[in-house]
């Protein structure tokens, strides 16, 4: 049970007047957000702690074999489930190296507030670090109506009482752990480390991530971008490894004073299992199985058009629809009904 004092009575917003460590998993889903095509957990932005990190991809899904003791007429071999992709909320803050963490220093005052008339998730937490230092920590985010694969969230931090120096971490993490929620242990087995590296890049405020589903074989990607306003000295880097990408901020602020960062989040994804190219087909488009075409905001010409069904008639069969890759075979192009 939620105690009623936690939440305010509001007609067109959800308040939480403070944080409960215990009531993690609820407010998880209380505070998540949703478009129809993405949806983000409402989990912390530092990412620790967490009940279940949670960012979904619609039909985006691996495959789970459903092995049984004796075989049956009408049990199904395999499952469908959606996975935890390329979590893009996690945005971590380090004041005087210390990491902010609700857990230890002290939280003076945190409340986060879900406005449903803008869709928007607001936190304010106020937080002193184990040896004393003081900031204050705002953040907005939202999923996009407009541009449906889109998510963004407004970072803020300032320092209070003395100097600090301050930073920031903004990262896209795949292949989180989850801890085990479900009583069938074949689902954990089949679901642990379920995206596999395609691609990773980073370049000044960019970076991005592909990775391909372990058994379906589904595609997705995930591109961040930043806008970022800070005194005068502030510090970017940017690395990138196949699961996780990151830039770092780095600045000092005086009393008062405030690093502001946008984070933008793309993602794109497949709706058909992906095949690697073989034969003249392979060697008329490389053969690469690096889906650098799903970069979101990258630029670059697709070439996940180039192994999926193509829809042109295949030259032997005029009337039937080619079910191999686009190749020198293919007949001429013909406009879709």
């Amino acid at each position: 049970m939620i105690d009623a004092d936690v939440f305010a009575v509001d007609p067109w917003s959800i308040t939480e007047r403070e944080l409960h460590l215990d009531l993690l998993g609820q407010t998880e889903s209380i505070f998540a957000l949703s478009n129809g095509h993405i949806g983000l957990r409402g989990n912390l932005e530092e990412g620790e702690p967490s009940y279940t990190p949670g960012t979904f991809l619609n039909s985006f899904y691996e495959v789970r074999p459903l092995p049984y003791a004796e075989s049956a007429y009408g049990n199904p071999e395999a499952g469908q489930t959606m996975i935890n992709v390329t979590d893009g909320k996690v945005i971590r803050l380090l004041v005087d190296d210390e990491p902010f963490d609700v857990r230890y220093g002290t939280l003076i005052r945190h409340e986060r507030v879900l406005e449903l008339r803008a869709g928007v998730l607001r936190r304010e937490a106020e937080w002193a670090s184990p040896v004393g230092q003081r900031v204050r920590v705002r953040s907005e985010r939202l999923v996009s109506f407009v541009q449906r694969s889109v998510a963004a969230i407004l970072y803020e931090v300032e320092a209070l009482g003395t100097s600090a120096r301050i930073g920031v971490q903004s990262e896209l993490v795949a292949n989180e752990p989850v801890s085990e929620q479900a009583d069938d242990p074949r689902v954990a087995a089949a679901l642990h480390g379920a995206l596999v590296a395609e691609h990773h890049t980073h370049k000044e405020l960019r970076a991005s991530l592909a990775h391909r589903a372990r058994v379906s074989g589904l595609l997705m990607a995930a591109a961040m971008d930043h806008l970022i306003e800070g005194p005068e000295g502030t510090i970017t880097t940017a690395e990138s490894d196949p699961d996780l990408a990151r830039l770092t901020v780095s600045t000092e602020l005086e009393p008062g004073q405030r690093l502001r960062i946008v984070k933008f989040i793309a993602y794109g994804w497949s709706s058909q299992p992906w095949l690697r190219p073989s034969g003249r087909a392979g060697k008329a488009f490389g053969g690469r199985s690096k889906a650098t075409s799903m970069m979101c905001g990258s630029g670059l010409t697709s070439k996940l058009t180039a192994i999926r069904r193509c829809s042109r008639p295949c030259a032997s069969r005029s009337s039937r629809w080619c079910r191999r890759p686009c190749g020198p075979r293919c007949g001429p192009s013909r406009p879709r009904g």
